[in-house]
């Protein structure tokens, strides 16, 4: 097509065969295309913000920007619709009423242009469906610290069982971003600093949701997570080999074994180039080289912003030239940039109408695979009168299974962990008793139910002052407050130490309350500059730990804090990441007994509160030398936790024989290797010990970090129980970035080290590659096979 459409719009329905579901999706898309007008198409390329009606009725333009007038929902429907934006996700709406009103707003829609096209119903479902009443996981980063993809891929599922139960469509997750500076407030959205952790983990959600029929889009593409000082869309100074060894591997597993159908572009500028407007990121990288062929959709107001906040360009209509030649498909939340003014812009000629074509075949694409063209395709569900349950007792049970294996046992040098047998204890502290400690800032009670306090919470969040008593019936438990989260304000303290002083134990429950651009301690534009806990909780832990009795600490929180100090005092140490509505009940669990902790650092705790933007992958330098007077070594490293029983490593073997001393194993720079050993517990109770493998290439062509992961394994025990646990390890995971900037395989010396953290090494197996060096691409070989073997009967798993 060389010129824009001449078509003239009826209220004819055309069918040039384009609903005959006979036919493959490509050609019915093509067909519709060449029907279409040029307003028809750039209509679906943009959402509209709405909100659902608890009465029923349809949906109203939501007005997201005070500076201008809501659009007429007449006159955003009247040549079609691509998407609605958050009809559950803005107000809090009775689900039965909600999808009532989504289904009467797309028979509007339907009814509205001449196709009988419907809109592409969206939400966010980073921690769970975010509309009311509906269930509250974990925190993503609460999902890298169990160390359990399986698990968040049954989640995910379920997360897209409710939102289909409502007629939506896509959900904006997994967050893939690698967190690389934990003072930056959408930490807590990110699955951890490892991009294989992040990749593995973020690829079973990706599965788990799609699986429900709900498009996962893959956000933020890319380097969000690496801004200069840890601040919210600050420009990324990262250099290409980071960039293509840390940030972009998982979004590479996604698409590649998740085949996640949709992907949103980050806010930031990568070395001034703004990710909306990156042709080589968005279309080269991500079409042409890895041959992605879903959606591209901006993030909120991202396209906006190449006008405002990045100023390339001096007008809405050229923010929007910029983004749609870029490779963004959809304008989200709503249209600013694109409706009118692009189809002006084309108009006019300074937009070529390939690019309208383009992106409108993406779409209809999306939307024939999701159904929404099919002629049988109705909004009504089979049986409107019928209730929906959004929060159902399985969703709850795995919300709870979830939040204990992903509570971290830091530290407990004085074994007052299990608190067996307390008879008089001491809770105190600003998330002791509020059901606020348990959420993150994308789940509904925090990114929307505080501002519509008249409406009640949803669903049922236990305090752990609840679930404490509740867990130890016969145990007395004292509570006072102490401070704030982030108050100045000591007055509570003295409460708090007399508490104490009268308890055997005292349990002091401190972290963070999440919420948005700077009303929280995290959240998204809720930045820190040190890695001190907020307000005054450090000082009163201090004034707890001066009492002389023993303090438990237990951290809910969306990010790492240094404890300075008063760290070495405490009897023990909980780390909990923002575990959802089941999370309270699961700490209380790991503080009574009742569950034996299995969580593992998804980020290493810091030392100090100096916020050194580091993680543990680095090479030689970044970590402790004689060249700088700054120690960057973590209190506790990446994969780090205790158990309340013992695991010991046995018999470490390599291709099914036992490791021989000094032997060095040889392989094929294109052969594979399988290296394990075999976990015994040699305490009195279950448990499940994390096996994690880690690769170090000694000498290469650049500074590689000294260790990074490969694979992992949860292994779970009964009480004198033994596992067998092997890794086949393919040489293409040890390919990384080199100067020419190929991925290459070379040959030379690695060491394969079987260890429980990244600082705690059980077993190393030498291995030496020989052959020629070999370029791999983004086909590579991206996961180990897991084999866990129970007795005599191998069960193979892929998961990690």
């Amino acid at each position: 097509m060389t010129g824009p459409s001449d078509h003239v719009a009826g209220r004819e329905s055309p069918d040039d065969g384009w609903r005959d579901p006979s036919l493959p999706a490509a050609e019915r898309v093509e067909r519709l295309l060449g029907l279409m007008t040029l307003e028809e198409k750039v209509a679906q390329l943009h959402g509209v913000w709405v909100s659902a009606s608890s009465s029923g009725e349809s949906v109203a333009p939501h007005q997201h920007d005070l500076t201008q007038d809501p659009p007429a929902w007449e006159k955003v429907i009247e040549h079609g619709l691509g998407q609605l934006t958050r009809s559950f996700g803005t107000v809090p709406v009775e689900p039965a009423a909600g999808r009532a009103s989504l289904a009467r707003s797309q028979r509007e829609i339907m009814d509205a242009n001449r196709f009988g096209i419907p809109a592409v119903a969206h939400e966010e479902c980073l921690a769970g469906f975010a509309a009311w009443s509906a269930t509250i996981y974990p925190i993503p980063l609460a999902w890298g610290a169990g160390f359990d993809p399986d698990l968040v891929e049954r989640m995910a599922a379920q997360i897209g069982e409710s939102m289909r139960s409502v007629g939506v469509h896509q959900g904006l997750a997994p967050v893939l971003d690698v967190a690389r500076d934990p003072r930056w407030g959408r930490t807590e959205e990110t699955i951890g600093e490892d991009p294989h952790l992040v990749a593995t983990v973020g690829t079973a959600y990706v599965r788990g949701l799609q699986s429900s029929g709900i498009v996962a889009t893959l956000k933020h593409f890319v380097g969000y997570s690496a801004s200069r000082g840890g601040r919210n869309l600050a420009p990324v100074s990262v250099g290409p080999r980071e960039t293509a060894d840390v940030l972009l591997p998982p979004f590479e597993m996604a698409l590649r074994e998740g085949r996640a159908k949709s992907v949103m572009h980050a806010y930031n500028d990568n070395d001034g180039l703004p990710a909306a407007a990156d042709t080589g990121l968005l279309t080269h990288l991500l079409r042409d080289r890895w041959g992605f062929e879903g959606t591209v959709v901006a993030d909120y107001f991202g396209i906006t912003f190449l006008q405002t906040l990045h100023h390339l360009a001096d007008s809405p209509e050229r923010a929007g030239a910029l983004a749609l030649n870029a490779g963004v498909d959809v304008e989200l939340p709503t249209v600013h940039c694109y409706g009118e003014r692009l189809t002006g812009m084309v108009r006019s000629g300074q937009v070529p109408e390939e690019l309208v074509d383009r992106a409108a075949r993406r779409v209809l694409l999306q939307k024939c695979e999701l159904g929404l063209l099919d002629s049988g395709w109705t909004p009504e569900p089979e049986d409107p009168d019928s209730p929906v349950d959004l929060d159902p007792a399985e969703h709850r049970a795995l919300a709870r299974t979830l939040a204990e294996r992903s509570v971290v046992l830091l530290s407990n040098p004085r074994d007052v962990l299990p608190l067996s047998g307390v008879a008089d204890l001491a809770l105190v502290g600003p998330l002791a008793d509020t059901f606020e400690a348990v959420l993150g800032c994308y789940s509904f009670p925090a990114h929307v139910g505080r501002r519509h306090p008249e409406s009640p919470v949803g669903v049922e969040i236990p305090t752990l002052l609840e679930a404490l008593r509740a867990e130890l019936p016969r145990t007395r438990v004292a509570h006072a407050e102490g401070c704030s989260v982030d108050g100045a304000s000591t007055e509570g303290f003295d409460e708090a130490v007399r508490a104490a002083t009268g308890a055997e134990v005292c349990v002091a429950v401190v972290g963070d309350r999440s919420d948005l651009f700077g009303r929280g301690t995290s959240g998204e534009g809720c930045d820190v500059e040190d890695l001190r806990l907020p307000g005054v909780q450090q000082e009163l832990l201090e004034a707890l730990v001066d009492t002389g009795t023993p303090v438990v600490a237990v951290v809910v929180s969306g990010r790492p804090y240094a404890l300075g100090e008063v760290g070495d005092r405490l009897a023990a140490v909980v780390q909990a990441f923002l575990p959802g509505e089941e999370g309270m009940p699961a700490v209380a669990g790991v503080l009574s007994g009742r569950v034996n902790p299995s969580g593992r650092l998804p980020v290493s705790m810091p030392r100090g509160s100096g916020a050194q933007p580091t993680t543990y992958l680095g090479p030689d330098l970044a970590h402790r030398s004689d060249v700088s007077s700054v120690d960057p070594t973590p209190l506790h490293p990446f994969g780090h936790g205790l158990s309340y029983t013992r695991f010991v490593w046995e018999d470490p073997r390599v291709d099914g024989r036992a490791l021989l001393p000094e032997e060095v194993s040889v392989i094929g720079t294109d052969g594979e290797i399988t290296v394990g050993c075999t976990v015994r517990n040699v305490g009195d109770r279950a448990g499940t010990e994390v096996v994690q493998l880690y690769l170090h290439d000694p000498v290469a062509r650049i500074a590689l970090p000294r260790r990074r992961l490969i694979g992992y394994a949860r292994v779970s025990l009964e009480a004198g129980e033994a596992r067998a646990l092997d890794f086949t390890v393919h040489a293409d995971l040890s390919s990384y970035t080199g100067p020419d900037g190929e991925r290459v395989v070379d040959p030379g010396r690695l060491e394969l080290l079987l260890s429980a953290s990244s600082q705690d090494v059980r077993h190393t197996v030498p291995v030496r590659l020989d052959g020629p060096a070999r370029v791999v691409d983004h086909t590579r070989r991206l996961t180990c096979e897991v084999h866990l073997d129970p007795v005599d009967d191998k069960e193979v798993l892929t998961r990690g």
